[in-house]
């Protein structure tokens, strides 16, 4: 009688309810395991030490990561070897991938039941098109999960001793874009120009000359304090101020190259005694170098 049974039950007789609900107890295991995710992870604005703990726990054990050029290398050495990584940075003028692209294969690698890793500069919803990516997702059933990271304005201020609200200075903070969707830079200046207030300007190094003149057409003065910070929070870091009449020729004579954040108010003001990262007497470590900035 042994020998004719197969799973508990004799050769011939029809699964009962409970048979049904073992053998679904015994799959599940592995269908969450072949059920694909992808965890959009914000990296920081370059030093790998601001990574948050969920971000440094994902990035651990991902199976495969999709990168932008943003990325630092610093970061990107916490990924496990096994783990196979995709470049897919976007830069000015110059797309690895389009990011119609980009959000297809997000879905089509956890599709294939693989842990995707979206590893971006920053956060992910400032500027990132986080968006985009996790609603093509959830449009198409994907699991995924969105951990944010510090933004350069956040990261990249305070490594460069500049506040971004402070009660004698700016009682609000404004971020925008240097250059829009479609190239231009067709930006609310009535908003950017109110009094008191810190406006953050990401991705702007090319138009920075421009940025200013508008800024100062619409009602700036042209002596409001500047500061353009390249490869902010790693040691690599370049702060170059000024105000917005003479900033851009100090930037070109420094020869700053992309990624800057641009800062424009009156607390760039204080830099001067606060700027605790590269002043001689600092004590706090420094980063590694060849960081980058989002």
């Amino acid at each position: 009688m042994a020998a004719e049974r197969s799973s508990g039950r004799p050769r011939g007789d029809r699964p009962t309810a409970a048979d049904f609900a073992r053998l679904s107890r015994e799959a599940a295991p592995k269908r969450r395991a072949a059920r694909g995710e992808v965890y959009l992870v914000g990296a920081g604005p370059g030093d790998p030490e601001l990574l948050t703990i969920r971000a440094l726990k994902l990035i651990q054990r991902a199976d495969v990561a999709l990168y932008d050029h943003l990325i630092s290398d610093e970061v990107l050495a916490l990924l496990p070897k096994a783990v196979e990584r995709v470049y897919v940075g976007k830069e000015r003028a110059n797309h690895t991938m389009r990011q119609e692209d980009i959000n297809a294969l997000l879905v089509r690698l956890a599709q294939e039941g693989r842990r995707v890793l979206r590893l971006k500069g920053g956060d992910p919803f400032v500027f990132g098109r986080g968006g985009e990516e996790i609603d093509t997702l959830s449009a198409n059933g994907v699991r995924f999960e969105v951990v944010p990271g510090i933004t350069a304005a956040l990261g990249v201020a305070a490594y460069a001793g500049i506040p971004l609200t402070h009660r004698d200075h700016a009682q609000s903070c404004l971020f925008v874009t240097g250059h829009l969707k479609d190239g231009t830079m067709d930006l609310d200046w009535t908003a950017l120009t109110r009094p008191r207030q810190t406006v953050v300007v990401y991705m702007g190094l090319t138009a920075l000359a421009a940025l200013c003149t508008k800024l100062v057409e619409h009602g700036l003065a042209a002596a409001t304090p500047v500061a353009v910070v390249q490869q902010g929070t790693s040691r690599d870091q370049r702060v170059v101020t000024g105000a917005l009449a003479d900033i851009a020729a100090k930037v070109a004579k420094a020869k700053l190259h992309a990624p800057t954040l641009t800062i424009v108010g009156s607390v760039v003001s204080l830099r001067e005694r606060l700027d605790w990262f590269s002043a001689p007497h600092a004590t706090a470590a420094r980063p590694p170098r060849r960081g980058r900035t989002r």
